[in-house]
C-alpha cells in the first residue's frame, strides 16, 4: 500500500504499478490501473498533462466540444486519475533496473522504488529550430501538430518548415484548410519519400520554395505575424506575412530510461517497439503514447495506448501472482 506522511513524503512503497509520465498515455494508465484495484504511482518531473498542456484548444478529441484548453484537459486527467486512487508524485526519475521479477526505480532524491510493472509514458520532444521566436509564439501561430492546429488556420497564411516525410504529409493536410501554404526547406529537395513528395510539388496551394530558411518569427497581438526569410545564405533576406509557422524538424523520443541498463528494442528512430498489448521486449515493461513505436500520434490514441498498457499490466501481475502462488 502506497502513504504519505503529512509533508508528502512517501512512508512505504509496496506498489503494483509505476508509470513514469503524466501526459496523457500515462494519466489514463493510472486511471485505468487504479480503477482495476492496483497500488498506482505516476512520477512527472514536470506538471501532469504533457505535451497537451502545449494545446490552446483540444477541439478533436471525442466527446469534448465545445473544445478546451490543453491545460483544463490535463487537470481533468489529474484529478480523474487521483480520484480513482492513483498517486501522483513530481519527482525525476535517474534510473530504472530490474532484477529478477522486480523492477527499481531510483529517483532524483536518491530513493528506491519498486514493482513488478512498469508503464513508460516519458513521450517525445520535437526538435525545434532554435530560432528567436520560436518559444515566445508556440501555441499562438508556431505549431508542430497540422492535426492538432491546422483548423484554427482556415484560409489563412501558412508556413511549413521542414523536408521529410512528416512535413510533406501534413503540408498536404494543411492545403486542405488553406490555398495559402509556403513549404520552405533549407536543402535543393526533399528527402521525403518520392510520392509524398511529389504530391506537394504538384499542390497548387502549395508554393514549394528550397534552399530556405526561417531566421526569425516575429508577433503583433501576442500571435505570428511575420518571419524572416534567408533564401540565399544571408545574401537575400526578407520579411513576410504570416499567420502560422509549421514546424516538422522531427522528433525525439524520450527512451533514456531504456537504453543503459534495461535495454528495450526500438525502432530505426529510436522509438520503443511494442506488440498489439503494449509490451516491451523487456518482461513486465510496457510503453504507451508518444514515446512507442506508432504511425499515428495524437492525445486520443496515446489515452488509448494508455489504456491498454495498464489492462496489460494488470494481466501480467497477475501472471506473477499465479507462479508464486
Amino acid at each position: 500500500m502506497l502513504m504519505f506522511d503529512a509533508r508528502g513524503k512517501m512512508m512505504h512503497t509496496d506498489l503494483d504499478l509505476i508509470i513514469i509520465g503524466a501526459g496523457p498515455a500515462g494519466l489514463t494508465a493510472a486511471q485505468y490501473g487504479a480503477r482495476s484495484n492496483l497500488s498506482v504511482l505516476v512520477l512527472e518531473q514536470l506538471a501532469p498533462g504533457g505535451q497537451a498542456l502545449l494545446i490552446d484548444v483540444l477541439e478533436n478529441y471525442p466527446g469534448i466540444t465545445p473544445g478546451k484548453t490543453g491545460f483544463e484537459f490535463g487537470e481533468d486527467l489529474r484529478r480523474q486519475a487521483e480520484e480513482f486512487g492513483a498517486k501522483i508524485l513530481a519527482e525525476h526519475v535517474q534510473s530504472l533496473c530490474k532484477e529478477k521479477d522486480s523492477f527499481e526505480v531510483t529517483l532524483g532524491n536518491g530513493q528506491k522504488l519498486f514493482s513488478p510493472a512498469v508503464i513508460l509514458a516519458t513521450g517525445a520532444q520535437h526538435s525545434t529550430l532554435g530560432i528567436p521566436g520560436e518559444s515566445e509564439y508556440k501555441g499562438r501561430g508556431v505549431s508542430y501538430c497540422a492535426t492538432c492546429d491546422g483548423p484554427f488556420f482556415k484560409n489563412k497564411k501558412i508556413f511549413v518548415v521542414g523536408g521529410g516525410d512528416a512535413a510533406c504529409a501534413e503540408a498536404q493536410f494543411l492545403s486542405r484548410l488553406s490555398s495559402q501554404v509556403i513549404h520552405i526547406h533549407r536543402r535543393e529537395r526533399f528527402r521525403a519519400q518520392k510520392a509524398l513528395a511529389d504530391r506537394v510539388l504538384a499542390n497548387p496551394n502549395i508554393t514549394v520554395r528550397f534552399n530556405t530558411v526561417i531566421k526569425e518569427i516575429k508577433g503583433a497581438g501576442g500571435r505570428v505575424s511575420s518571419v524572416i526569410l534567408d533564401s540565399s545564405g544571408g545574401n537575400q533576406v526578407s520579411e513576410e506575412s504570416a499567420d502560422a509557422v509549421f514546424i516538422f524538424a522531427g522528433t525525439i523520443p524520450q527512451t533514456s530510461l531504456v537504453s543503459g541498463v534495461i535495454k528495450a528494442e526500438t525502432d530505426e528512430a529510436g522509438y520503443v517497439i511494442t506488440d498489439m498489448r503494449m509490451a516491451t521486449s523487456v518482461p513486465g515493461l510496457f510503453a504507451a503514447g508518444d514515446v512507442r513505436s506508432s504511425p499515428f500520434r495524437q492525445v486520443v490514441t496515446a489515452a488509448g495506448d494508455g489504456a491498454t498498457a495498464a489492462h496489460s499490466a494488470e494481466a501480467y501481475i497477475e501472471d506473477l501472482k499465479g507462479l508464486k502462488y
